[in-house]
């Protein structure tokens, strides 16, 4: 764990006192890599010794933890992926008796079994700290109001920005998702500062806002700090532009801890810096496996070092993305804003293409909102997709049709790959109170011709 909650004790806790950056911030570059690899060692002796899973995934790949001497040996252990979790529903992955798990999250399980995590006392201390640390990364501050519309529940998102929040000794409001018209009620009456939320539920809440005639420039937000869903620069500029905050990035899944992570501070905004004395970050080849060197794009993968209740060694998250050098926290390399999942990967006619991509081209058209959906259809042996995409509401027919046009040709030159678009009237599409889902796949639904 980080010196994040001893320091605030020594300093009474007090409101509105910064605590400034925790012990582990402040690591030389020897001092980090020394520690992660004492951590990594005691990890994978831990789940060898403790989680029946793991010592027969290393039998099978011929390794011991004694054969990891170095951080480049971890290349040498098996990966973890998701379909493993939910093999192992509900408890098969924990490394302590049940009886010392303090709180158990979970995902939805909406394709399958849910992949099921387990905190002891010290997990929730220790990611109550590296919350803490990111929400001062971004910009948040002792004594300011936190109001978090991240869901609440088995979803990690809602507890986990709460106490970490709480941590760092702010305000905390915990709205969590949903009842939009009183959330922006809340915002008004409590004027907090920062406010917790997936970026696609922030454009809701500013439709709202600016559907009860209230300026969302006028609120007293300056920092929103969004996560939980891919976004693009794109939709940074559509919120800052809006709203008048700083909008930054967090990072984080269930699987390796929750919210927290990663951070993107708000003195840079260029990238997520990762907690490594935590999170042991590796990107490899998405086909092959291969260890890639920093600056190369691929599937980011986590290896817990501080986890107690259920650390994971090597966990394929399919998130890619690159690692770069540290700025704003030279201590920990940057991982680079996501740009896709391998899993949300559409493959459309021979072409790979990610929902962000059309996110970015949509974002440069005047006439089009921000929100849209991509439906895939079959149409005898070829799939196609169409893109529904909402206008706003000063633009009238004939600046509709140019859009949808300029949507059609930005998306064959930019991507290579021919798509329908149908832009709709504003607040036709369903609005996001969570986790975005972009993609309606309607392939199976639609006969297939022999």
């Amino acid at each position: 764990m980080t010196d994040f909650a001893g320091e605030e004790r020594e300093q009474g806790g007090l409101p509105g006192r910064d605590p400034g950056p925790d012990a582990g911030e402040s690591l030389s570059g020897d001092e980090l890599a020394a520690l992660q690899l004492s951590r990594l060692r005691a990890t994978l002796h831990r789940v060898y010794e403790r989680v029946p899973f793991y010592r027969q995934a290393f039998g099978k790949a011929g390794v011991h933890p004694d054969d990891c001497r170095s951080l480049a040996d971890l290349s040498l252990f098996p990966f973890t992926t998701k379909a493993d979790l939910r093999d192992q529903y509900p408890f098969g992955m924990f490394a302590v008796p049940r009886s010392d798990v303090r709180r158990i999250h979970a995902s939805s399980g909406t394709t399958g079994r849910p992949t099921v995590v387990g905190y002891t006392d010290g997990d929730l201390s220790t990611w109550a700290d590296v919350v803490a640390r990111s929400i001062r990364a971004a910009g948040g501050r002792p004594g300011q109001i936190v109001h978090i519309a991240y869901g609440y529940g088995l979803f990690t998102g809602g507890l986990g920005a709460h106490y970490g929040a709480e941590r760092l000794g702010c305000t905390v409001v915990p709205a969590s998702g949903g009842m939009t018209d009183r959330q922006v009620r809340l915002i008004q009456d409590f004027r907090p500062e920062v406010i917790m939320v997936t970026p696609s539920y922030m454009l809701t809440l500013l439709d709202e806002m600016e559907r009860q005639g209230i300026d969302p420039r006028s609120t007293s937000l300056r920092t929103g700090i969004f996560g939980a869903e891919p976004w693009t620069e794109g939709m940074r500029r559509e919120i800052e532009d809006r709203l008048g905050i700083d909008a930054v990035d967090i990072y984080g899944l269930s699987e390796v801890m929750g919210p927290g992570v990663a951070q993107e501070c708000a003195s840079t905004k260029d990238g997520l810096h990762i907690w490594e004395d935590h999170f042991y970050p590796e990107v490899v080849d998405p086909i092959t496996g291969a260890v890639l060197p920093d600056g190369e794009p691929g599937e980011l993968v986590f290896t817990s070092l501080t986890k107690e209740a259920m650390p994971v060694v090597r966990y394929r998250t399919r998130d890619l993305t690159r690692l770069l050098p540290g700025t704003a926290r030279p201590a920990f390399r940057r991982m680079e804003k996501i740009t896709g999942r391998s899993d949300d990967m559409i493959i459309l006619r021979g072409v790979n293409l990610y929902p962000t991509q059309i996110e970015e081209i949509l974002l440069r058209v005047p006439a089009l909102a921000p929100h849209f959906q991509l439906r895939l259809t079959r149409e005898g042996r070829m799939d196609a997709l169409t893109v529904r995409v909402e206008a706003r509401r000063e633009a009238d027919p004939t600046q509709r049709e140019a859009a949808a046009a300029a949507v059609v040709r930005a998306v064959k030159e930019g991507v290579g790959v021919s798509v329908r678009v149908e832009v709709v009237d504003p607040e036709t599409l369903e609005r996001s109170v969570g986790k975005i889902k972009r993609i309606r796949d309607l392939r199976e639904e639609a006969p297939r011709r022999p």
